[in-house]
C-alpha cells in the first residue's frame, strides 16, 4: 500500500503551566511565556489547513526538531548549533515522529456547547465562558476514516455500543461438547478389531470414456485467450491490484489522514492502492470432450476392458476401474475396496482373511488368513 503526501498543517501544544492552546511551531508560550518542554505533544488542530507557506512547508519536511542537550531548547532539524546557548547540537535528542493523530480535519469545528450551562464556546477552549466548567472531552469530533476499495486510513475508536457476546460459561460448555465429539470419533477412526472373513462375492466395473472435438465456450483474459480460438464479446473487469502505481492504473485512497512530523506540522496522507482493469472476453475452440463411456462389468476374477468402434475425429479417454469384495464374518458383511487388478484377482471365492475393521464398521486392511 503506497502512502500519499497531501501537504503539510500547523499542530497544536497545550501549554503544561497555563493550559493555553499554542501553535506547533511557537517555542514559547503565547499565554504566560513558559519554554515549551521537551516531552510536550502535539495535536490536531480543530481545523486543519493545508499550508501554502513555502518556508513553512520547507521547515516541517526537514523532519523532527531536536532538543539542545545542554540547555533543552528547541531547534529545527538540521541546525548545527542550538539558537539559545550555541552549543554544539551533535549530541541534540530528536523529537519523537510518525504517530498518526488522526483524520484530516478540513472542515471547519463546530462550536462547543456547555454540558452545564449551555453556553457556546469556541472549538478550542477548555473551560466554559459562561460557568467555567470544564469542556474536556466535550464536542470533540468523531473520526471516523472511511477506507476505498481495498485500502484503510486510520480508524478513530468507535462511539458505538459493543455487542454483547454469548456467555463465558456457554462457551466452556459448547467447547467442551466439541471436544467429546471429536474425541469420540477419533476413537471410532482409530480403534480397530481383528476378524476372520470368507470372500462371498467379488465386483468388478471397468469405464472408459469416448472423446471427441467439439466447440468449447470458456472465459479468459484477452491476452490468455489461445490463438486458434474465436473470441466473442469482452467487458472491462478488475484484473489486479498493486501497492505502486502502473500505466493504466487507477487510483483508490482512503481518508486522508495526519501524521506527526515532530516539527510541531503535521504530514496528512492517505493509503492508496492501484486497481489494473483488463478485457475479460468469453471464447469458442474446438476441445475434447466426452461424448460417450462405455463399461463392462462382471462377478468373477476376470476383468477384462470394454472394446470400441471409434471414428475418425474419436478418441479413448482414461480408463478407470473400480473393485469389490465382500466378506462375511459370523451374522456381518463387510466391503473391501483393493486398490488395483493385480491385487483383486487373489481374493478366491471362500477364501478366508483377516480383516482389520475400524469402529464406523470399514475394513482398513486385510491379509490372508493363517
Amino acid at each position: 500500500m503506497a502512502r500519499k503526501k497531501l501537504g503539510y498543517v500547523e499542530l497544536e501544544w497545550t501549554c503544561p503551566s497555563c493550559g493555553n492552546e499554542n501553535p506547533g511551531p511557537r517555542k514559547f508560550c503565547n499565554g504566560c511565556g513558559a519554554p515549551q518542554p521537551a516531552d510536550v505533544s502535539f495535536h490536531q488542530a480543530a481545523q486543519e489547513i493545508l499550508l501554502t507557506d513555502k518556508d513553512a512547508i520547507a521547515r516541517a519536511a526537514a523532519g523532527a526538531d531536536v532538543h539542545c542537550a545542554y540547555c533543552n531548547a528547541r531547534n529545527p532539524a538540521g541546525a548545527t548549533f542550538c539558537g539559545a546557548c550555541g552549543a554544539d547540537l551533535s549530541e541534540a535528542k530528536a523529537r519523537s515522529s510518525g504517530q498518526i493523530l488522526g483524520a484530516f480535519r478540513k472542515d471547519p469545528a463546530r462550536s462547543i456547547t456547555c454540558p452545564a450551562c449551555g453556553t457556546l464556546n469556541l472549538p478550542n477552549e477548555k473551560e466554559c465562558a459562561g460557568c467555567g466548567s470544564s469542556l474536556a472531552g466535550v464536542g470533540e469530533p468523531v473520526e471516523e476514516a472511511q477506507s476505498g476499495k481495498g485500502t484503510a486510513g486510520p480508524s478513530a475508536p468507535s462511539a458505538a455500543r459493543p455487542k454483547p457476546g454469548m456467555p463465558r460459561w456457554l462457551l466452556i460448555g459448547v467447547g467442551i461438547v466439541c471436544l467429546g465429539v471429536a474425541a469420540f470419533a477419533i476413537g471410532l477412526l482409530t480403534k480397530t478389531e481383528e476378524l476372520i472373513g470368507s470372500v462371498s462375492q467379488v465386483h468388478w466395473t471397468y469405464s472408459q470414456p469416448i472423446e471427441a472435438l467439439a466447440p468449447v465456450e470458456a472465459e479468459a483474459w484477452l491476452d490468455e485467450v489461445p490463438d486458434e480460438a474465436e473470441i466473442g464479446s469482452c467487458q472491462e473487469s478488475q484484473r489486479d491490484t498493486v501497492n505502486e502505481p502502473q500505466p493504466g492504473s487507477v487510483e483508490v485512497c482512503g481518508t486522508p489522514y495526519t501524521v506527526d512530523t515532530g516539527s510541531g506540522y503535521g504530514e496528512v496522507v492517505q493509503d492508496c492502492v492501484y486497481e489494473i482493469y483488463d478485457d475479460w472476453c468469453t471464447y469458442t475452440e474446438l476441445a475434447w470432450g466426452v461424448t460417450d463411456i462405455i463399461s463392462l462389468s462382471g462377478e468373477d476374477l476376470n476383468p477384462q476392458w470394454p472394446s470400441a468402434s471409434l471414428a475418425s475425429d474419436q478418441r479413448l479417454g482414461e480408463r478407470e476401474a473400480e473393485y469389490e469384495v465382500v466378506f462375511d464374518a459370523g451374522d456381518r458383511s463387510y466391503t473391501y475396496q483393493p486398490d488395483d487388478e493385480a491385487a483383486f484377482i487373489t481374493f478366491l471365492p471362500g477364501s478366508r482373511w483377516l480383516l482389520e475393521v475400524n469402529g464406523l464398521g470399514t475394513v482398513v486392511a486385510v491379509e490372508p488368513a493363517q
